[in-house]
């Protein structure tokens, strides 16, 4: 799968709203702040790629249990286009961008959106404490054996916390952004993947 850059339509969204790379990010290949405030997260430039329908790999599969104790299938949200959001509680970038995930949510689960977060670090409670804090409204995977890192293989690294996936309607990697993301891009390859035919 090639990087395909943005639809014009989300890129001069984007760039009208203001910054579109100067993002930090718990991510490799930056700079490491092991001081008290910055948690251990090693910023990133934020960067994002999209690919056409036709350059698309094949659908996500994962099978994982949220921290309220349900098993979630992705193959059963087919048919609706999914944000997965990979976070840990401590990470900065991610606390950053929660009441953003929250709004998207509120904004688009009407129009056919369905949210996932994904946390391979944090244990139930330092989990559950944080989706209180920012009222997180949608589950998260408790993904402590990285299944669902394996899950995006070469897309999401194991330590590039937050990313943010956009999937299409097949459940295939639509977009990425790699880094804290810009809430008016982010919105862009959303509405983008829900314009697109099923």
């Amino acid at each position: 799968m090639t990087a395909h850059p943005i639809t014009r339509r989300t890129l001069l969204a984007g760039l009208g709203a203001g910054a579109l790379l100067a993002l930090a990010a718990c991510a490799p290949g930056g700079t490491q702040d092991n001081s008290a405030a910055g948690a251990g997260y090693i910023s990133a430039d934020g960067s994002f790629a999209s690919w056409p329908p036709d350059e698309r790999s094949e659908p996500i599969v994962l099978v994982g249990t949220t921290y309220g104790g349900e098993e979630l299938d992705l193959t059963d949200w087919r048919g609706d286009v999914a944000v997965v959001n990979f976070w840990y509680a401590a990470c900065p970038p991610c606390r950053a961008e929660a009441p953003d995930l929250k709004s998207i949510h509120e904004d688009y689960t009407s129009q056919g959106l369905r949210m996932l977060g994904v946390n391979p670090r944090d244990d139930v409670g330092t989990a559950q404490a944080f989706e209180r804090t920012f009222e997180v409204p949608y589950p998260s995977l408790y993904d402590k054996d990285a299944g669902a890192v394996a899950a995006f293989e070469g897309l999401v690294p194991l330590r590039a916390m937050p990313t943010t996936i956009v999937l299409d309607r097949q459940g295939r990697v639509a977009a990425r952004i790699l880094g804290q993301f810009d809430p008016t891009i982010l919105r862009g390859l959303i509405d983008d993947a829900l314009a697109e035919e099923a």
